[in-house]
């Protein structure tokens, strides 16, 4: 159904993403490494999950910011082999190993003793799966720029692991998925000599909000779906509140569908995106409160620098220019803001609507 919330699993679920589905499932056949890139909410975990249930190998799904939160803000190796040890050697559906002599497919002993097996243990045994298998292994990180909390060095021995793969293991490829395009792009580091992956060749699949047409397409057949005749009108006022990102029309066509009344399903909606984007806000001001304060200023229509700091420095007191820069940068990495021709816009229009209200 295309008004589901939750992340979709099945093809058919998924509404006009049939270009974006291939190249992922390219990406995971004929490239050792694959990125999905995009912003928040914009269906890439759905495209991901959709894609690793047709692979016709093994694919296996890690939500990389689980692996943050069990780990309480850092990700061990014990904690990431744990996982996809879990993942292989479960039961049903995702138990990769039912039906296989497990003392064939030794998993480098990882069925015995995940606490004592390394990152590098686990890639060797994944590559002997394969092997017995006849099946390429391909693990996928959602969220991945959380991995530069892997170990003490800002994830690198996790890159290492990645490499030494890359290079030695040819039955095991890697998927990472990113919202904060930037922290991914420089986490990976494919262009940066310093970064254990520099100069490996990798797929890059864009993941981009419906233009306006097929967002309005996209409500009218949710709504076709759950048999509901929703005017015209209406759906184009949805669009103009929550543009093209899907995971916004969802929250909408399912709003409307339960409650019958396109002021209630927009009211709905943004307590959701409050609520969410208060979270995320939350976390980012962890980093520094500075961000919330750039993200109010855009928000309010303060695009120039000058005007930010203005904003910056009367509600929250001195910032040097350099630093300023530096924040700016940082959210554009993240996915929060962008520029165009000398100013500074968020990216979502919903998240700007909910900064603009407070």
């Amino acid at each position: 159904m295309l008004f589901d919330p939750r992340p979709k699993e099945r093809r058919e679920e998924i509404f006009d993403r049939d270009k974006e589905l291939e190249s992922i499932l390219n990406g995971m056949r004929e490239y050792p490494i694959s990125l999905i890139i995009g912003i928040r909410r914009v269906g890439k975990s759905s495209l991901l999950k959709v894609a690793l249930n047709e692979y016709p190998g093994i694919g296996i799904y890690i939500d990389t910011r689980r692996l943050y939160s069990a780990g309480s803000g850092s990700i061990s190796s014990a904690v990431l082999v744990d996982e996809i040890t879990r993942i292989l050697l479960g039961k049903g559906r995702v138990g990769f190993l039912r039906g296989i002599k497990v003392e064939k497919v030794n998993l480098a002993g990882l069925h015995l003793k995940p606490r004592e097996s390394t990152w590098v243990d686990l890639l060797d045994g994944m590559e002997q799966l394969g092997r017995k298998t006849g099946k390429k292994v391909v693990v996928a990180f959602d969220e991945a720029q959380y991995l530069r909390f892997f170990g003490s060095r800002g994830g690198k021995d996790f890159l290492a692991g990645v490499a030494y793969a890359y290079d030695s293991l040819p039955n095991i490829g890697f998927v990472f998925t990113g919202s904060e395009v930037g922290l991914l792009h420089d986490f990976v580091g494919i262009d940066d000599y310093s970064s254990p992956l520099y100069g490996r060749i990798s797929e890059e699949i864009e993941v981009k909000p419906f233009p306006r047409k097929l967002s309005e397409e996209f409500l009218r057949e949710g709504f076709e779906e759950v048999e509901l005749k929703v005017p015209e009108e209406e759906i184009k006022r949805a669009v103009d509140n929550l543009d093209g990102i899907p995971g916004w029309l969802v929250e909408f066509g399912f709003n409307y569908w339960k409650k019958g009344s396109f002021e209630k399903a927009i009211e709905a909606t943004l307590n959701r995106a409050r609520a969410m984007i208060k979270e995320e806000l939350f976390e980012l001001e962890k980093r520094s409160p500075r961000y919330a304060l750039i993200l109010e200023a855009i928000s309010i229509g303060l695009s120039r620098w000058s005007k930010i700091k203005d904003y910056v420095e009367a509600k929250g007191g001195p910032v040097t220019n350099a630093r300023l820069n530096s924040l700016l940068v940082n959210l554009e990495k993240m996915g929060w803001i962008k520029k165009e021709n000398g100013r500074y816009l968020m990216v979502d229009p919903v998240v700007e609507k909910v900064m603009r209200e407070g």
